[in-house]
């Protein structure tokens, strides 16, 4: 009876040292905070650093205010967009004129967080966004974000850390 008592000590005693540590129950990666860009803003977000003669590639870090346009495997292409207030509408989102080439290509995180607008079971569903803000709230599944961002681009919030897109929080335009 002893032995296993010590084990079960032991056991303890591991645990507690490692919780003691900090060490987070998933190895997911601690994602640093950014600053948001203006979720109704009507200027694209520059990106000076970019050079967009060398092919499509990754975004550098930070949050863009943005729509994937395209997703192809693990990879999402996507492209800044802004806000244009319209006459008979509050507005709407408009991406890059027809030629110019801000556009963006970065692997989407196994780990992704994927705040939705709309819910997580159908489009168009639930509403989910906060009172005050027009930003998703509700956490939805890394095959659901790529289902839904594969057939209709979304205006949302594009996280990207260390190359990949950690973080997609959709924005709700009436």
């Amino acid at each position: 009876m002893r032995t296993p008592l010590r084990g079960l000590v032991a056991l303890g005693a591991a645990t507690a040292v490692m919780l003691a540590s900090g060490a987070p129950a998933e190895a997911a990666p601690k994602i640093p905070k950014f600053k948001a860009p203006k979720i109704f803003g009507t200027t694209f977000q520059s990106d000076p650093k970019h050079d967009f003669t060398k092919g499509i590639h990754s975004r550098r870090n930070g949050i863009l205010r943005g729509r994937i346009t395209h997703i192809r495997g693990n990879v999402a292409e996507y492209e800044p967009v802004k806000w244009k207030p319209a006459k008979h509408t509050e507005g709407y989102f408009v991406g890059p004129p027809e030629g110019n080439v801000m556009a963006y290509a970065s692997p989407i995180a196994k780990d992704v967080i994927y705040l939705s607008a709309f819910g997580c079971k159908s489009w168009m569903g639930e509403l989910t966004t906060t009172r005050n803000s027009s930003l998703g709230s509700k956490r939805c599944s890394r095959s659901t974000l790529i289902k839904r961002h594969r057939r209709t681009p979304i205006p949302s919030l594009i996280t990207v850390y260390k190359g990949k897109i950690v973080k997609v929080q959709e924005i709700f335009t009436p």
